[in-house]
C-alpha cells in the first residue's frame, strides 16, 4: 500500500509541475473549497466551475507560497478570491450603495440561532441578494476586514459596513421567522 505523500511534499512536486501530485493536492482539499465556493455561488455546478478555476490559479501560483501560515488557509483566500471574480464576470452584480447613517444591527438572538441547524442557517444566507451574502460571507464567515472586502469588491468600507448591517438585519428577521413557526408563534 502507497503511503499518502506529506502535504509540503505534495506543495514542492506541484511546484516542479507534477500532474500526478497536482491531482494528490487537488482531491485532498477540492471536497472543503467546494464548501467555500458554494457560499459564494447560485448552484452546486456554477461552485463547481468557481472550483476547478481557483485551482488553476492555485496551481498557476503555488510558486508564490512561501510556507509562512497554513497553506489550506492559503489555498482558501485562492477561491475566495476566485468566486469573487467569477461571480462577478457572470452575474451583474446589484449595486451597492454606501448607505449614510446605517447603524450597527444588533446580533440575531443567541438563543434563536442556537436552536437552528447549520443546514438552516446556509439556507437563510444563501437567499440574501448577492452583494449582502458576498460581504456577510466575507466578513463573518471568511474573516475579511472591511478595508480587505472594499478592495475585493471594488466598493467603499462605508458600503461594505452598510452592506454588513442590512444582511445583519435580514438575518435575524429571517431567523426570527423561522424560529416563530418552529415553535408555532403568530407572527
Amino acid at each position: 500500500m502507497e503511503s499518502k505523500p506529506h502535504i509540503n511534499e505534495l506543495i514542492e512536486r506541484c511546484k516542479a509541475g507534477q500532474r500526478k501530485a497536482q491531482e494528490l493536492l487537488y482531491k485532498q482539499f477540492a471536497a472543503k473549497m467546494l464548501g467555500v465556493c458554494m457560499r459564494y455561488a447560485t448552484d452546486k455546478m456554477e461552485a463547481e466551475d468557481m472550483l476547478q478555476n481557483g485551482f488553476i490559479k492555485v496551481f498557476q501560483k503555488i510558486a508564490d507560497y512561501r510556507g509562512e501560515g497554513s497553506f489550506e488557509g492559503w489555498v482558501r483566500r485562492i477561491m475566495v478570491h476566485s468566486s469573487i471574480e467569477y461571480y462577478r464576470r457572470h452575474h451583474k452584480m446589484m449595486q451597492m450603495v454606501d448607505m449614510e447613517g446605517a447603524g450597527h444591527e444588533p446580533s440575531v438572538n443567541a438563543a434563536a440561532a442556537s436552536s437552528l441547524e447549520a443546514k438552516d442557517l446556509l439556507i437563510i444566507i444563501k437567499a440574501l441578494s448577492p452583494g449582502y451574502r458576498m460581504v456577510f460571507n466575507l466578513y463573518a464567515i471568511d474573516g475579511y476586514s472591511h478595508k480587505e472586502i472594499a478592495e475585493i469588491m471594488c466598493i467603499s468600507e462605508g458600503a461594505s459596513k452598510s452592506q454588513l448591517s442590512r444582511a445583519r438585519a435580514i438575518l435575524k428577521e429571517q431567523v426570527l421567522k423561522m424560529d416563530n413557526k418552529r415553535y408555532g408563534y403568530a407572527g
